[in-house]
């Protein structure tokens, strides 16, 4: 197959059309006009061989191959945004400089990343983190990464395979599930049972599945946080993880589900080419550092 070569403004317009889904919103943000738009996204379209967007009166979708080719545009983008910032000499007395974008699902953005930002602040003040919390349900914190948002996210991983195909990364902690309830309730399993959609995983599933005495949801809560208010409210129990449980109100009591317990595995995933970058290097060994002091705290609950 022959090259072929695409200009970084050709990428930009791409991008733009499917994140403004159309063309004339596309033209407002590049600050040109529709049919300059329109004329750019065809001209990728003839080099690619592929079609990029259905049109129609709802505006501009991308095609699945469409949606492929805006992943890939916004990757290479970032790679050619860290060649300015990296060549330019920012990284020469071994500090990083830039921005770094980071995803993550709530309860690692709220308990596992403040104390990792205010580290590498302290040793790279130069780096511009911006963190975006997402859903951890389909593709969650990875699917940011592998569809060019994110240069990293804090995600949970399966068992059978470490990171998500195509990504490169760590398993940085893995924490343990426990029995949430009110505090001092003498049948805390006699409750009703309060969850949420991201709790139960393939992780989890098989466990929860066995065990007879969780019955069906009763009230189910839009995040984690509101799990525990719940509880602590006296509305039922929940079977929750450890960074979940980070600095749970005293009116709950948490309870070890013993050796049997289910764990979940959280990580950090990012792309094999935007791994190499220093901004991406530096997060890294903080993530690390910041796992060899989380362990004795995830240990156990």
């Amino acid at each position: 197959m022959s090259a072929v070569d695409l200009a970084p403004q050709e990428l930009r317009t791409v991008v733009a059309v499917a994140e403004e889904e159309g063309f004339s919103a596309a033209a407002v943000r590049l600050g040109t006009t529709q049919s300059s738009v329109s004329h750019a996204v065809r001209g990728v379209e003839r080099k690619l061989g592929v079609v990029l967007f259905e049109r129609g009166r709802y505006g501009a979708r991308p095609t699945p191959a469409g949606e492929r080719a805006v992943a890939h545009a916004r990757r290479v983008l970032r790679m050619l945004e860290a060649l300015v910032v990296e060549t330019r000499g920012a990284t020469d007395a071994g500090e990083a400089a830039g921005p770094l974008r980071i995803a993550a699902f709530r309860s690692a953005a709220l308990y596992l990343l403040p104390p990792v930002l205010e580290r590498l602040a302290a040793r790279h003040p130069g780096i511009e983190a911006t963190v975006t919390v997402v859903r951890e349900i389909g593709p969650g914190a990875a699917g940011e990464v592998a569809e060019g948002r994110a240069d990293l996210g804090i995600a949970t991983v399966g068992t059978s395979a470490a990171v998500p195909p195509g990504l490169v990364g760590d398993v940085l902690l893995e924490e343990p599930y426990a029995l949430v309830h009110p505090a001092g309730h003498p049948r805390p399993r006699s409750l009703p049972l309060v969850d949420w959609r991201e709790n139960c995983s393939s992780y989890t599933r098989s466990w929860w599945s066995a065990q007879d005495w969780i019955p069906a949801a009763t009230v189910r809560a839009e995040d984690d946080g509101a799990v525990l208010s719940l509880v602590a409210g006296g509305l039922g129990m929940a079977v929750m993880p450890a960074l979940s449980l980070t600095g749970a109100p005293p009116a709950v009591e948490i309870t070890d589900l013993g050796p049997e317990r289910p764990t979940r595995r959280v990580g950090y995933v990012t792309t094999p080419e935007l791994a190499a970058t220093a901004v991406v290097r530096a997060l890294v060994r903080e993530l690390r550092a910041a796992r060899t002091m989380a362990k004795p705290q995830l240990s156990g609950v």
